[in-house]
């Protein structure tokens, strides 16, 4: 595993574009400014060794070696030991809804993007808690078993769609039953699924799943995603919206949030529901909760003993800015025989 300690400095390859274009933009002036001085051919005969092949070569390097400094600005650093740490928490899972009705556009930028929104901010506050992600539509699909690796979390589900599920609905019943496999009976960490999703299109006897799973020590909190008005589902191809779906009398599809069923769901396994439109508020909320809950210790695997690696991008650079150094801008007299690039 690797560790980069000062990502600010990423900017900084900003820069090596705007250097680029600087370098162009001298050699077109260069190039109109000989124009005026003399005919081409002539300044061909008065400086035939001038090669625009290794002043081309020489930004390139130069380039290389900006990359190379600047990362090693970054400090990336390896994990060296993987060690059995004990840290206290909770078991946290999150059940995202990914049916179709979770493009509408009732909430910016659409119900699935501020679904992970909303996720994203709640892993970045948390401390020492697992997490697991469940994707659901008209059937549940583990994207993500319990683990305390934040950031594969959070790529997990940066990948999550509405088409990586191809039966359509909103099974919530079969996300909370699957959720109960993401727990270790023997472990008693506090137990917390958090639902996400507009409620719409619900099937099974949700509410005496959620009363079971309350049995079984599970927490439920639901966070509703959309708006009571609704809003239509897009068709898009390539980011632009075609047309809506509609129903089989040809009527364009309105879907709405339906905060009933999740609150229903939340009151049957000793949860709360949550308004998700607001997302500074919601993260407040389930921060609180969750700070206010038992903490449990578990037995963990951590990467530790990182070590800088930035020595070895720092002298790639420095090697590099000294080659430079030997790149004259005159041709080399055997690449010159060779005529490479047909310069005359």
């Amino acid at each position: 595993m690797y560790l980069l300690e000062e990502k600010i400095y990423f900017w900084l390859l900003f820069s090596i574009p705007l250097l680029i274009l600087l370098f162009l933009g001298v050699l077109v002036w260069k190039k109109r400014t000989q124009k005026k001085f003399a005919d081409l051919v002539l300044l061909k005969k008065l400086s035939p060794n001038q090669s625009t092949f290794k002043s081309v070569l020489k930004i390139g390097v130069i380039s290389l070696a900006l990359v190379c400094l600047i990362i090693a600005l970054v400090n990336p650093k390896i994990g060296t030991k993987l060690e059995t740490v004990k840290r206290e928490g909770v078991d946290v899972v999150f059940a995202i809804d990914v049916s179709k009705s979770m493009i509408a556009e009732d909430i910016a930028p659409n119900r699935l993007e501020k679904s992970k929104q909303l996720v994203t901010q709640i892993i970045n506050n948390m401390a020492s808690d697992r997490i697991g992600i469940i994707a659901y539509a008209g059937s549940a699909y583990p994207q993500l078993p319990i683990t305390t690796d934040y950031a594969s979390g959070k790529m997990f589900l940066q990948s999550m769609n509405t088409d990586m599920l191809s039966s359509q609905g909103t099974a919530i019943h079969e996300a909370i039953e699957l959720a109960k496999t993401y727990y270790n009976d023997e472990e008693q960490t506090n137990r917390v699924l958090f639902i996400i999703s507009d409620g719409e299109d619900h099937g099974g006897n949700v509410k005496l799943i959620a009363e079971e799973a309350s049995k079984e020590g599970i927490k439920i909190f639901t966070i509703g995603v959309g708006s009571p008005k609704g809003a239509p589902i897009p068709i898009k191809r390539n980011g632009v919206v075609q047309s809506y779906k509609k129903d089989s009398q040809g009527a364009t599809v309105i879907t709405k949030l339906n905060p009933t069923i999740l609150q229903e769901i939340a009151n049957e396994a000793n949860g709360i529901y949550i308004d998700g439109k607001d997302t500074k508020m919601v993260v407040e909320k389930v921060t609180t909760v969750l700070r206010n809950m038992d903490k449990k210790e578990f037995e963990a695997k951590q990467i530790t003993g990182f070590k800088d690696q930035f020595q070895w991008f720092l002298g790639a650079g420095l090697l590099l800015l000294f080659l430079d150094i030997f790149l004259l801008d005159k041709k080399t007299s055997w690449v010159k025989k060779l005529n490479l690039f047909n310069e005359k």
